[in-house]
C-alpha cells in the first residue's frame, strides 16, 4: 500500500515538472497583450486579442496589416509584438505556437514574415524566420542568404501547429534546429549557425510584409510557450477514438411468403421406353379323333390297341404318384371283360338260331 501511495504521488508531480520547465507564456490567456514586452503597431486595432478564432483556451491574437503601416520608419509594413528573451549563446530552448491564415487571406508573391527571432543589431533579415509567399510557408535560417529548411502548403483556413527546438550559437557546428509541424517531425536535427556573432536574439510575432503588397491581410496566432524541455511544449497525442458499441441488426420481414423450390427430377434414372403391345396370335384348333361311335374324344387316340379311344394308362415312369393310372387300368380291364362276355353271348345266340 505504501508503494502505491508513493507511485501516485510521483505521477501527480509529472504535470508540475512540465509546468516548471515553462520559462514564459505569450498565449494571450490574460485577455490582452500584457505578457509581451512591447508592440510595434500603428494602432491598437491592428493587434487585437479575439475570442472568435482560437486554437486553444479562450483568446488568440489577430494581427492586421494595411499598406503603409510603418510604425518604426523602416522597410516594409508591419504590426508585431516583441518579447525580449535574449537567449544566451549555447543555450537550448523549445518554442510552441499555432498560426492560421484565414480563407480570405490575399495571396501575393511578396515576402510576408509571421514569426521571427531577430538579432539585437540593426537591419537585415533575421537569423531565424517563418514567412509566407503565394500559397507556401517557409522556414529559413541564416538571414537572406541562409538555408530554407522547410516548406509546406499554406492551407488557408487550417491551423498550423509548430514546435521548434533551437540551440543558439554563431557556430554552425554547435547550433542546430529541429522542427515539428502538426505533430510530425519535419526537420530533423540540423546543425547550422543560429546567431549573428555576439548579437542576442529576441522574438517578434504578428505580420511583417513587403510594402508593395496592397490588399489588407490578417493572420491569427495562439498558444505561444517558451520552455526548457520538449515535454513542456509538445501537445499530448489525441486519445484514441472509442470503438462503436456493437448493435444487433433489426429483424426484417419478407415482403411475400417464401416460394418453396420445385423438386428436381432425378437425372440418373434411365428414360422409360414406351411399351409395345404384343401382337395377337391365332390359336390353331386341335383335331381330336373320333371313336367308332362317331364321338370325338379328348381323352385318348384311337389305335388298334385302343379302338374306343379311351385314355391310355401311363407307366409308372410317366407319373409321380401312380394312383390315377392304376384306377384307369382297372377300369379298362373291367370294360374289356364286359365286352368279351357280350361277344360270347351274341355268338351263342347266333349259333342257336342256326
Amino acid at each position: 500500500m505504501t508503494e502505491l501511495f508513493r507511485f501516485a504521488a510521483l505521477m501527480s508531480l509529472i504535470p508540475t515538472f512540465a509546468t516548471a520547465d515553462v520559462a514564459w507564456k505569450g498565449d494571450f490567456e490574460t485577455g490582452n497583450t500584457s505578457q509581451w514586452t512591447r508592440s510595434q503597431s500603428v494602432a491598437n486595432s491592428r493587434l487585437q486579442v479575439v475570442t472568435d478564432v482560437v486554437r486553444e483556451g479562450r483568446y488568440a491574437l489577430k494581427a492586421t496589416v494595411r499598406q503603409g503601416d510603418d510604425p518604426i520608419g523602416a522597410s516594409g509594413n508591419r504590426n508585431e509584438l516583441l518579447y525580449i528573451s535574449q537567449e544566451k549563446v549555447n543555450s537550448t530552448w523549445y518554442y510552441k505556437w499555432s498560426t492560421l491564415f484565414p480563407t480570405n487571406y490575399p495571396l501575393d508573391d511578396g515576402w510576408q514574415v509571421f514569426a521571427q527571432w531577430h538579432q539585437s543589431g540593426c537591419c537585415g533579415s533575421p537569423p531565424l524566420e517563418f514567412y509566407a509567399r503565394n500559397e507556401e510557408l517557409f522556414m529559413r535560417v541564416g538571414g537572406s542568404k541562409g538555408k530554407v529548411l522547410w516548406t509546406s502548403p499554406m492551407k488557408r483556413g487550417d491551423w498550423h501547429d509548430f514546435v521548434l527546438e533551437v540551440k543558439w550559437s554563431p557556430d554552425a557546428k554547435t547550433g542546430f534546429v529541429q522542427l515539428w509541424h502538426n505533430g510530425q517531425l519535419v526537420v530533423k536535427k540540423t546543425h547550422i549557425a543560429t546567431q549573428f556573432g555576439k548579437e542576442l536574439n529576441y522574438l517578434k510575432l504578428g505580420l511583417y510584409r513587403d510594402d508593395a503588397i496592397r490588399p489588407e491581410a490578417s493572420v491569427y496566432h495562439d498558444g505561444f510557450i517558451m520552455a526548457s524541455t520538449l515535454a513542456a511544449v509538445m501537445p499530448p497525442p489525441p486519445p484514441p477514438a472509442p470503438e462503436p458499441a456493437p448493435t444487433e441488426p433489426e429483424p426484417t420481414l419478407p415482403d411475400s411468403e417464401p416460394t418453396l423450390p420445385e423438386p428436381e427430377a432425378p437425372t440418373d434414372l434411365p428414360a422409360e421406353q414406351p411399351s409395345t403391345p404384343d401382337a395377337p396370335t391365332a390359336e390353331t384348333p386341335v383335331a381330336y379323333p373320333q371313336n367308332r361311335w362317331g364321338v370325338t374324344t379328348r381323352e385318348g387316340t384311337i389305335t388298334p390297341e385302343n379302338p374306343l379311344g379311351e385314355p391310355q394308362a401311363q407307366s409308372c415312369s410317366a407319373s409321380g404318384t401312380g394312383s390315377v393310372p392304376f384306377t384307369a387300368a382297372v377300369g379298362l380291364l373291367s370294360l374289356s371283360a364286359m365286352f368279351a362276355r357280350r361277344r360270347k353271348v351274341a355268338q351263342a345266340r347266333a349259333h342257336t338260331k342256326r
